[in-house]
């Protein structure tokens, strides 16, 4: 951190340290240092190893912290670990961890990382995210989440409490990146076997990071403290962080407006009408996200979605370009590959429909409907789910409309985030509006998530696919694989890709802090200040 001056009162006034967040030239800090943040949906967990959402791992990064961070261009950084050491052959890290506390005054040891990560595979544990701890390719992870071995030999030791060893299967050179993530975050074996599934409740949970939980009413709102034990909490500025759940993003904006929000998500449409209004507060970046519809093409999914020519007939059909230029309006792309156009050391491959006329794809599409057996005379029927929100709405409706002209008939389903994501996860579904945010920024952040055991919703599998991305985890040129996993994906189908995300906000300007350069948004709560206005 870097020294910065201010009046004596001030920093009397707020007990800051003389290294802390440094303002620009001009600025002041505000008496009150308060962030409030919109949140779509209810936090389902704030527990590491069963958290999913992009909103909880959010919240998460303020009750916790693991090995790594993220600097605001998403370049890795210390957390936990002070420093860390490889072997030659690339299998062995040996991290070095710092002086830390736990938010009850306990200090953090590495058999709390080792303790976590293996509570992770545990398969009693039921983890979404065990997946992750295999594609860090650490030793005997898949073995240990079939069942076929026991979480002790997972290849993560304590050689003594601030010492912690990882040992790969395999060479691994984003393994680094994969250290920021919310699943990968320690957590108090203590407090964990005594509380059970209560532990993370307020007044209850133990956290290492810079804030504690001071209230949750899910659904509602969640606060969170400055943490007086967290190991640099003199250079954290921000003393309270609200995040409040507010369900219509039209009505999320207009509290925004009002003052009530510091930060929220511009509705589909409006970004070129605000940008110019309020040119200091409307803001837009990549984000690496993508946008889709996942067809259901497992045993549960209905017959006509099981036919690639029909699947490939509705990724034809859909009107990427209306949907980001008119509908969307905030700088999202259309999207034909699965992957962010912006993720490091990408390339998307060439030709396909992209390099169509959309006439020529509706021709196209039109002809295998009827090569399938079907038409406007015996339509496909199908019900497309999606959470509740108006954007995916909007996007509902329009895809409803693409797609009429050719025979295929959407009875459109809205339900609520926490349906949405079990019936997914169920299979309970037949197309269903998802997004997938990356963990870290390489390519396999994306393509995992279509392999056969992957988290694949639709239960689509491919052997070349898999066998693709196999190779890929100790190839050194890895982008002609990468291009042929995409190219599979745009021949089988397995969802219509729709856009890639671009982080579209509405901003308090007085909120310093949040990164404009990390393509997967990562954000701390610790490295935010609010200026006196």
């Amino acid at each position: 951190m870097t020294r910065f001056f201010t009046t004596t009162a001030l920093l009397t006034a707020l007990a800051l340290p003389a290294y802390a967040v440094q303002p620009a030239e001009g600025e002041t800090l505000a008496e009150t240092q308060t962030y409030t943040y919109w949140l779509l949906d209810a936090i389902k967990s704030l527990d590491p190893a069963l958290n999913t959402d992009v909103e909880g791992s959010d919240a998460l990064r303020s009750l916790f912290e693991g090995l790594m961070n993220e600097d605001a261009q998403g370049q890795m950084i210390p957390g936990v670990a002070q420093s860390h050491e490889v072997s030659e052959d690339g299998l062995t890290y040996t991290f070095t961890l710092r002086e830390a506390n736990w938010s009850n005054g306990q200090p953090v040891t590495a058999d709390d990382f080792v303790y976590a990560w293996q509570r992770v595979v545990t398969p009693e544990t039921a983890s979404e995210y065990a997946w992750y701890i295999e594609l860090m390719n650490i030793q005997n992870a898949t073995a240990i989440v079939a069942g076929e071995m026991t979480p002790d030999q997972l290849g993560v030791a304590a050689l003594d409490d601030r010492t912690l060893q990882v040992t790969l299967s395999t060479p691994t050179p984003y393994f680094i990146n994969t250290l920021s993530h919310a699943t990968t975050y320690p957590v108090p074996r203590a407090v964990v076997e005594e509380h059970g599934n209560a532990w993370t409740q307020p007044g209850t949970v133990v956290g290492n990071g810079a804030y504690t939980l001071a209230s949750h009413n899910l659904g509602v709102e969640i606060v969170f403290e400055k943490n007086p034990e967290y190991w640099d909490a003199e250079n954290v500025v921000m003393q309270t962080v609200r995040g409040v759940t507010v369900n219509d993003s039209n009505v999320a904006l207009t509290r925004y407006q009002a003052g009530e929000l510091d930060r929220v998500q511009i509705p589909a449409g409006q970004f070129p009408r605000l940008s110019e209004e309020f040119p200091d507060q409307a803001v837009s970046v990549p984000q690496g996200c993508s946008y889709a519809y996942v067809l259901n093409v497992g045993e549960n999914g209905p017959e006509a979605l099981k036919d690639v020519r029909v699947r490939e007939a509705m990724a034809l059909a859909l009107n990427r370009e209306v949907i980001v230029d008119q509908v969307l309006q905030g700088g999202q792309r259309p999207a034909y590959s699965w992957t962010h156009w912006a993720i490091d050391g990408f390339s998307a491959p060439e030709g396909g429909m992209q390099d169509m006329a959309m006439e020529d794809r509706m021709a196209r599409a039109a002809e295998l409907l009827a090569e399938a057996g079907y038409g406007p005379d015996n339509p496909v029927q199908l019900q497309l789910q999606y959470n509740t929100d108006d954007s995916h709405r909007l996007l509902a409706i329009a895809a409803q409309q693409f797609w009429r002209p050719l025979g295929i008939q959407i009875e459109l389903n809205n339900v609520e985030w926490a349906v949405h994501t079990d019936r997914l996860q169920s299979g309970d579904f037949e197309v269903a509006r998802y997004a997938w945010c990356a963990d870290y920024n390489e390519a396999t952040t994306f393509l995992d998530w279509f392999r056969t055991d992957g988290y694949n919703s639709g239960k689509w599998s491919n052997a070349e696919y898999d066998k693709l991305l196999a190779e890929a985890r100790t190839a050194e040129d890895t982008a002609p694989l990468y291009q042929r996993a995409e190219e599979i994906l745009a021949e089988e189908v397995p969802a219509v890709f729709v856009y890639h995300y671009a982080k579209v906000d509405m901003i308090n300007p007085v909120i310093k802090g949040l990164p404009r350069e990390n393509l997967l948004n990562t954000w701390y709560a610790k490295d935010l200040y609010r200026i006196a206005e």
